[in-house]
């Protein structure tokens, strides 16, 4: 007897596709998502100087409407799982904006390509578009990735080790995610801390709200109560930015020919961005695989390859549109089951996020809303991505996610460097000598450091369970990548080129006494002997016992 006959033998139930438990659902993933607009937007026009309006205006709407579409996808199956499997409590899966990206979008790729652009003589809009185009390709591409994966779900999770993957998420969960939005509400302590109380309460340690009103809104609500009631009684610092010129707008656009001539020139200095936006993909591509499990887990089966082709299709859709960050499932599908949440939930997200980036009500959000007292939600995804990729590792692979968080720290070193310098007035030729020295190994250890993370993390792993084969593979990758300048590279710019050419321009910028023994061929050498010492211990050491690899010695 197959499904539909054994459904038909028991009779159907009305799918009950809109229920109380949808409002507390849809509160909490809107804000997730429009945290996350707001954080994109910040980052750019508060952090690198883009144009405030180009921002809302080209790349928003565009980013939005990945949301729109996915989430509509995602309630479609919803409706289609309950139809086939006759159960009137289907949920629909979570699709939201991917945090980690947005970090790893703006911050590698789309601002430093907008400040290079401005230092080749590109005034401000220009420069924006010019980045704009770069960040549009890096979600084409990343788009076009996560379609090529969904029918290799399985074959991608047994070839990426847990520990490399979650290792580079959780980075950047720690140092990205949860660090640089806690400055800004510190910048705000009285109304930002208020905030961040009632998120580490209902979010993190699981507290209840009478009602089970939703403690992400509750927050946000506090957090805007006591900032603009600080304002009234002149013990604030104001609201951030000036308010939009007009009360909505529509704005949707389409710039694929403009970037195709883009691109006819533009496409060399793209490919020097694809290691960091395809590791990104990854990462979320493996997520879906386990959002998917985790709904499964629940009593919703869907196919993993048509949430990871939906997510694919969302992502490129937004490409499309200009949109600037990838969309993905969200973890937590359990979480909204028990909230009695069905597809009401995803559709009222579906038209929330969509329509408040194209009609420009995003605008005005944006602007009331303070950072400090939404970006305490990023905080605790920070956390919970942290705590996940942890609790998602075996326990004798937790060294190997704790490691390959070491490269994330060297990126945040650089970011204060980089932060103190100008301000000083000492420019990197004028530094002491060992100063220089410091300051190039930390642009080493940082550049890529998402592949880097993920390279490391794997090879401790793989170390860690004595397979010396993986081992070793996952060392000559790296000593590869590190021979182009994919990772390590000495260059500020991060530009992937050939040995040779990499020594040349560090002569050119007075780099190479900082550089000594630094170069790609030092990296490249330095991997290939650990690679060495790997088949060597292979041959004559013993392998660990996977019983004495659970239980840490004289603990």
């Amino acid at each position: 007897m197959d499904n539909s006959t054994a459904v038909a033998a028991h009779g159907r139930k009305t799918y009950q596709w809109a229920g109380a438990g949808d409002l507390n659902a849809f509160f909490g993933l809107m804000i997730d998502n429009i945290g996350v607009m707001i954080l994109t937007t910040s980052l750019l026009v508060l952090g690198y100087g883009f144009p405030r309006d180009f921002v809302l205006t080209r790349m928003i709407p565009g980013t939005a409407v990945g949301v729109l579409v996915g989430d509509l996808i995602f309630t479609v199956a919803a409706f289609r799982l309950a139809r086939r499997s006759g159960r009137a409590d289907v949920t629909a899966m979570p699709l939201g904006l991917d945090t980690p990206s947005t970090f790893g979008s703006v911050i590698l790729i789309i601002g430093p390509a907008f400040l290079a652009a401005k230092g080749r003589g590109l005034e401000a809009t220009a420069a924006a578009e010019h980045a704009w185009f770069l960040g549009i390709t890096m979600l084409l591409a990343s788009g076009v990735f996560k379609l090529a994966c969904a029918p290799f779900g399985g074959w991608v999770r047994r070839m990426v080790p847990r520990a490399g993957l979650l290792g580079s998420l959780a980075a950047i969960a720690l140092v990205l995610i949860s660090f640089l939005p806690l400055l800004d509400v510190a910048g705000h302590p009285v109304a930002g801390f208020a905030s961040l109380i009632v998120v580490l309460a209902t979010l993190t340690a699981r507290w209840r709200l009478p009602g089970r009103f939703p403690g992400a809104v509750f927050a946000v609500a506090l957090g805007c109560l006591v900032f603009y009631g600080m304002n009234l009684a002149g013990l604030g610092a104001g609201a951030d930015g000036t308010a939009p010129s007009t009360l909505l707008r529509f704005a949707l656009p389409f710039p694929m020919a403009a970037w195709w001539t883009w691109f006819a020139t533009a496409w060399p200095e793209a490919l020097g961005y694809l290691p960091v936006a395809i590791p990104l993909a990854l990462a979320t591509v493996v997520g879906g695989i386990d959002c998917t499990e985790s709904a499964a887990a629940v009593g919703d089966e869907y196919s993993t390859g048509a949430i990871v082709a939906a997510e694919g299709f969302a992502t490129l859709v937004a490409g499309g549109f200009g949109g600037v960050i990838q969309s993905t499932p969200y973890i937590g599908h359990p979480a909204y089951k028990a909230m009695g949440a069905r597809a009401g939930y995803t559709l009222a997200t579906a038209l929330f996020v969509g329509a408040a980036g194209v009609f420009g009500y995003f605008d005005w959000i944006f602007f009331l809303i303070p950072k400090a007292v939404v970006f305490p939600i990023l905080v605790f995804v920070g956390l919970e991505i942290t705590a996940q990729s942890f609790h998602a590792t075996p326990f004798r692979h937790y060294p190997a996610v704790a490691f390959a968080c070491v490269p994330a720290l060297a990126y945040l070193a650089l970011i204060t460097i980089n932060q103190v310098l100008p301000e000083v007035g000492k420019p990197f030729d004028r530094l002491q000598p060992s100063t220089q020295h410091w300051i190039a190994t930390a642009t080493m250890l940082s550049g890529g450091f998402i592949v880097t993370s993920l390279l490391w993390g794997a090879a401790l792993a793989h170390l860690i369970d004595g397979r010396v084969g993986s081992t070793v593979g996952a060392l000559i990758l790296a000593g590869v990548f590190s021979w182009f300048g994919v990772i390590h590279s000495p260059l500020p710019s991060g530009a992937i080129m050939s040995p040779a050419r990499v020594v040349a321009e560090l002569k050119t910028q007075g780099r190479t006494a900082a550089t000594a023994g630094q170069t790609p061929y030092h990296w490249a050498a330095s991997y290939g002997v650990m690679a060495v010492v790997v088949l060597i211990l292979g041959a004559l050491g013993e392998p660990p016992r996977p019983e004495s690899a659970e239980t840490p010695e004289g603990v």
